[in-house]
């Protein structure tokens, strides 16, 4: 079983979602199984890390160029974070991580990285401004 999750993680993946259906529990490769498992965690935990980072990268760039505002970055602003809130109440155990500083520190630096390389902005904060709060309020555009 393992050199097919190797080989062929999709033909592994059936194979192991049969096998739980007729309950042949002793052919399961449960430690690929639970491996598995803790990788969609940690997706889910990566996909709101991006998410949370481009909304702050866009407030920055909003805040910091308000001549090259553009309806684009607002459309981003909203769509991230309506994307947040559909996350968070899919999966609330996320929320934890809006509240974890060392989590958010990374996120905002990620951000500031991003913002940087797009803008080449000097003096931009190196700590994020804005509260969590803030930042997901659905009317919020730093001025």
């Amino acid at each position: 079983m393992s050199n097919l999750y190797e080989d062929d993680i999709i033909a592994w993946s059936e194979q192991q979602a049969a096998l739980l259906r007729r309950g042949q529990w002793s052919e399961l490769d449960i430690d690929n199984i639970a491996e598995e498992i803790e990788d969609v965690g940690k997706s889910e935990k990566r996909e709101l890390k991006s998410r949370l980072s481009v909304l702050t990268s866009h407030l920055l760039k909003w805040k910091y160029q308000p001549t090259r505002r553009t309806h684009s970055w607002q459309n981003t602003i909203r769509e991230q974070r309506a994307a947040i809130r559909q996350d968070i109440k899919k999966m609330p155990s996320l929320k934890s991580l809006l509240r974890n500083t060392n989590w958010l520190a990374d996120v905002y630096r990620r951000a500031l990285v991003d913002t940087h390389a797009e803008t080449s902005l000097p003096g931009l904060p190196i700590e994020s401004p804005w509260t969590m709060t803030e930042i997901l309020a659905e009317e919020f555009f730093p001025d």
